[in-house]
């Protein structure tokens, strides 16, 4: 069993800027304890015993808190879940409270992230780019790839209607949420900072004088992130990661690797802690690398699938217009199809969830709203811009092959799409959906380790007791199949919205008054520097 407690000497002995020094040593170990666990669960005769009897345990705990979760209204014949009811009203509230902000502020938001207003000397560890980077790395996932042809096989093209309108809303959303998660945040004693729905739930109830209400919902919110985190940001992603390498080296049948989940599931645990052990600046500099380059991968590799089917594109716009008003193949016809689009996008960019304010929280600023602006650009990103590729790639496709995704899964939609242009297209989407599901694998594990910090305290021994756990459960979601456990912490990461809009409704006015402030005091500096000549990014830079 590994030594926690050298693990926890050699975190100490890391100096605090990016932490690089002798972590081979410590990874080593971590390795050593996922090497351990997952050799166990995979060779052991009783391994398929092992998942069955954890399903059957966990199959009515999920059942139950999904019902509760995702519990439904039937409107217009339609299946409503009241979760996505409760994420959608919020965003149009917060479109309309604060102005349209999602367009107006959508210039200023660009020249934040560039860092035209930058200063080394703000408190935060990592950039504003680096912040947002790390949080749309835990957004931007296969749900991008084959969530959108769930919703688009399901309710037709007019889905992508309401998905793209419920990604400019919910901009309005991420915009409040990581203003508080930066106005709140703490600094601890060694110079690091931990911020998030936990702290704000906090802070919105003492200042009521009910402060034990406080304490009592951030701790159920970090209960929920550090067990969500574990399912949806963990082993489905390192689950969905493994199955399409095995898919594109000769499949089940004939892939080296298919039998050897445990073998990809420890080189994968590895090259996850060997990014964040580092903490947020590690964590922080893979993905503004990883998140531009799969980005913009992705987003080419669309646009090229797109421009060959360019006489299928007046379809596609006219189908997707048709559709979300007056699609007659799904129950509710244009309510049911405004459900799905509506869900999709809550579901992939997670405005609402309160996951992203931990990561925008660590940002290097004074001005909480600044950082605010910068998330706002996460929806756009996510849902306006990739899952509408993934859209538009599908439905062009359906003006050539009208029902090819029947019999289909999510990714296997996509891939088709792609393929009926490319032949080797396949490959590019199993890259693609690693390097989504890689990125979103080390963000979670920062939502998960500043859940845990909220819980249990900021000791190096809680961190990286937390990192092997995470790591180990990386590995175990490539060698064993745990369903029930996987539905029962996506429930709970939806559940969780609820304590975080309620903040997010209690505290809007607070918000409010410091966007005037901000505003105010942006437009005077800019008076100031207009009247002197003087271009607004060099006077920062003074």
């Amino acid at each position: 069993m590994l030594n926690v407690d050298l693990c926890v000497d050699k975190a100490k002995s890391l100096p605090q800027e990016g932490r690089v020094v002798n972590i081979p040593k410590v990874l080593q170990r971590m390795n050593l304890m996922v090497l351990w666990v997952v050799l166990i669960l995979s060779v052991s005769p009783a391994h398929a015993g092992i998942d069955d009897s954890i399903n059957t345990l966990m199959t009515p705990l999920s059942n139950a808190l999904s019902s509760v979760v995702f519990y439904s209204i039937s409107v217009a014949g339609a299946k409503v879940p009241l979760v996505v009811v409760w994420l959608v009203c919020s965003a149009v509230f917060f479109t309309f409270y604060f102005n349209f902000l999602n367009v107006r502020g959508f210039g200023h938001a660009l020249r934040v992230v560039r860092g035209d207003f930058a200063d080394k000397h703000h408190r935060g560890e990592v950039t504003h780019f680096q912040a947002l980077a790390t949080a749309v790395s835990g957004t931007v996932g296969i749900g991008n790839i084959g969530g959108v042809a769930i919703a688009i096989s399901i309710g037709g093209p007019g889905a992508a209607f309401w998905m793209i309108l419920a990604g400019v809303l919910g901009m309005s959303t991420k915009f409040v949420e990581c203003t508080l998660g930066t106005m709140h945040r703490r600094q601890n004693a060694d110079g690091s900072v931990s911020g998030g729905p936990m702290y704000y739930l906090e802070y919105a109830f003492r200042k009521r004088n009910l402060a034990k209400v406080g304490k009592f919902l951030g701790s159920f919110y970090a209960i929920g992130i550090v067990l969500g985190c574990m399912g949806i940001g963990n082993m489905f992603q390192s689950n969905q990661a493994y199955t399409q390498i095995v898919n594109v080296t000769g499949g089940a049948a004939d892939s080296w690797l298919a039998d050897k989940g445990w073998l990809f599931g420890i080189v994968l645990a590895s090259t996850v802690a060997l990014v964040i052990i580092g903490g947020i600046k590690s964590i922080a500099r893979v993905t503004s690398k990883i998140v531009p380059f799969m980005a913009v991968f992705y987003c080419v590799g669309a646009l090229v699938i797109i421009s060959m089917n360019y006489e299928a594109l007046p379809f596609a716009l006219g189908a997707i217009l048709k559709g979300a008003f007056g699609y007659e193949g799904l129950a509710g016809g244009a309510v049911g199809v405004m459900i799905l689009g509506f869900q999709r996008a809550a579901f992939s960019n997670e405005a609402g969830i309160g996951s992203a304010p931990i990561a925008h929280a660590a940002a290097k600023t004074n001005d909480p709203i600044s950082e605010g602006y910068v998330a706002l650009l996460e929806p756009f990103i996510d849902t306006v811009v990739i899952c509408s590729l993934t859209a538009l790639v599908i439905i062009t496709t359906m003006y050539y092959e009208p029902a090819f995704f029947t019999g289909l899964g999510g990714i296997e939609i996509t891939s088709h799409a792609f393929e009926r242009n490319v032949s080797w297209s396949p490959m590019f989407i199993a890259i693609a959906g690693f390097l989504f599901a890689y990125s979103t694998m080390i963000a979670w594990s920062y939502y998960g380790l500043k859940g845990w910090t909220y819980l249990v305290g900021e000791g190096p021994r809680a961190q990286c007791g937390f990192k092997i756990v995470f790591c180990v459960f990386v590995a175990l979601g490539c060698s064993i199949q745990l369903k029930s456990v996987l539905e029962f912490s996506d429930a709970l990461v939806f559940l969780i919205c609820a304590p975080n809009i309620l903040g997010l409704y209690l505290l809007a006015p607070s918000v409010k008054r410091e966007l005037e402030r901000y505003q105010k005091a942006h437009a005077r500096r800019q008076d100031s520097n207009g009247k002197l000549g003087i271009n607004t990014s060099d006077a920062q830079s003074r």
